[in-house]
């Protein structure tokens, strides 16, 4: 005979897996009517809790769930295995679930990752989140968020202050006298796009300018370095941050598709430094981020917070060098 899920409890019932969970484990919050409606689905489905369903909070599987973005793999390499390397230490396992662009969105996974009986998710963020969020702190799972600041009383956040890392960057020109600055969005992570434009218009506003040089990639384009080549002008010179290092290979393709110098007439920065970096020619200035350490201090946190201990800082912001290579001039340190 099939066994009978919680699932198809809430859907009979016609109510959400946290509130049936709450009927189960007889919570007060949980309206009377809704209670007997989920009491009669129960009944009729002849379905028989399990350890999901009696509390999740009390189970333990040493299971954390990990969910990162699909299009991020190549960038987290490190940062897994931060989070691996910590897990190891304090005898958990780790569950990786992947969101697809288009194809799946993060409630689906979220859900999935309550169907698996973990004791924490740790999720790599590099898009604005929803109320999924929500859904997590309803079932009592402890949570960090890799890659943008938000706490609650079950999440946990660490993150690395690309914000800062541009507004520096920015400032150091502007006191230069050089006002010919361009961020341009990267598509895949709109939360560091966000925090890149960010740090542009602090900078510039602290400078009594105003910060206007957004290059926006459009969502039919699937290149950024086609877009770049039918939008730069020739004469199109000044310094070029972008998020990845593929972009930012993009700008130099282009720059010298145009018959520019690099440094002289464009000088380039990449965000997020990667061994490609090196790789070009000229090489690219870019900031070092610690990506180990994102997934080390970010496992660390998880095992605190499910095992009780306290947390005196829910929000950790890391720290991130600047390494300067030949797409930037000398003078144009950090």
């Amino acid at each position: 005979m099939k066994r009978v899920t919680i699932y198809e409890v809430a859907k009979e019932a016609d109510v959400s897996l946290a509130t049936v969970s709450r009927v189960i484990n007889g919570s007060n919050v949980v309206k009377e009517a809704t209670r007997k409606r989920v009491e009669d689905a129960i009944n009729k489905l002849g379905y028989r809790p399990n350890a999901i369903a009696q509390g999740l909070a009390l189970q333990r599987s040493t299971t954390i769930g990990l969910i990162v973005p699909e299009a991020s793999f190549v960038y987290i390499g490190q940062i897994i295995n931060g989070l691996s390397d910590v897990a190891k230490i304090y005898d958990y396992n780790i569950i990786l679930h992947t969101v697809t662009e288009g194809i799946t969105n993060i409630r689906e996974v979220v859900d999935e990752v309550i169907k698996s009986r973990v004791d924490g998710v740790i999720i790599y963020c590099d898009r604005k989140l929803d109320d999924s969020t929500k859904l997590l702190e309803e079932y009592n799972i402890p949570m960090v968020v890799m890659g943008t600041d938000i706490s609650s009383d079950s999440i946990c956040s660490v993150f690395i202050d690309y914000e800062r890392a541009v507004h520096d960057l920015c400032a150091s020109y502007l006191k230069k006298g050089i006002k010919d600055i361009t961020i341009v969005e990267d598509r895949r992570n709109d939360v560091i796009s966000e925090e890149m434009k960010e740090g542009a218009r602090k900078a510039f506003e602290e400078a009594g300018e105003k910060f206007e040089s957004y290059l926006a990639i459009p969502k039919g384009s699937r290149s950024t370095y086609k877009y770049l080549r039918k939008s730069l002008k020739k004469s199109h010179k000044g310094l070029f941050i972008a998020n990845r290092d593929s972009q930012a290979m993009a700008i130099l393709n282009v720059a010298k598709e145009n018959g520019l110098s690099i440094p002289e007439d464009v000088e380039i920065v990449c965000m997020t430094d990667t061994k490609y970096n090196s790789m070009a020619r000229p090489e690219i200035s870019a900031f070092i981020m610690p990506s180990y350490d994102l997934g080390a201090v970010s496992m660390r946190l998880m095992t605190k917070m499910m095992n009780g201990e306290e947390v005196e800082e829910k929000e950790k912001c890391l720290g991130f060098l600047y390494q300067e290579r030949k797409s930037t001039k000398k003078e144009a340190v950090v």
